[in-house]
């Protein structure tokens, strides 16, 4: 099942892609907020990018607290599930995510990539980082928004 996961935040939201055989995430685009005159307007961008994968499932990450507890961008990203899933008919999945961007930083420094070209991407790569976290989940264990 092609699968597409969402590193969604204030200013910019990073996707990813899976292979329909669930092996590989690769980094899709980056939505931002400042190309849009509202965050309805990115809301429906990102449900247009979704359906555009043909994608069976959405894989939102999840951020957060180290103690695991939620916080105000939890929150958000729940807000913001809720009304993707209104427009796109999918089921959708939590990811917890902890230090995805961090991780996904050191991923592309490591690639060799400048910061500016780093920044550019870095909201993709958090996504495949979430997305790769889902993979090597077993079924029972994936939590379903």
């Amino acid at each position: 099942m092609k699968l597409v996961a969402v590193d969604y935040g204030l200013a910019r939201t990073g996707l990813a892609v899976s292979d329909p055989e669930e092996r590989l995430a690769f980094p899709l685009r980056t939505l931002r907020l400042a190309d849009h005159p509202d965050r309805k307007a990115l809301l429906d961008a990102l449900a247009e990018a979704i359906a555009a994968t043909g994608a069976q499932a959405v894989v939102m990450g999840l951020p957060l607290l180290p103690d695991g507890e939620e916080s105000l961008t939890t929150r958000q990203v729940r807000n913001v599930t809720r009304r993707l899933q209104r427009r796109v008919p999918l089921p959708f999945y939590f990811m917890p995510e902890e230090l995805s961007s961090e991780e996904a930083w050191a991923d592309l420094r490591e690639a060799g990539l400048d910061a500016r070209r780093r920044k550019a991407v870095l909201d993709q790569q958090a996504a495949v980082r979430i997305l790769e976290s889902f993979l090597a989940l077993a079924p029972q264990q994936r939590r379903p928004a």
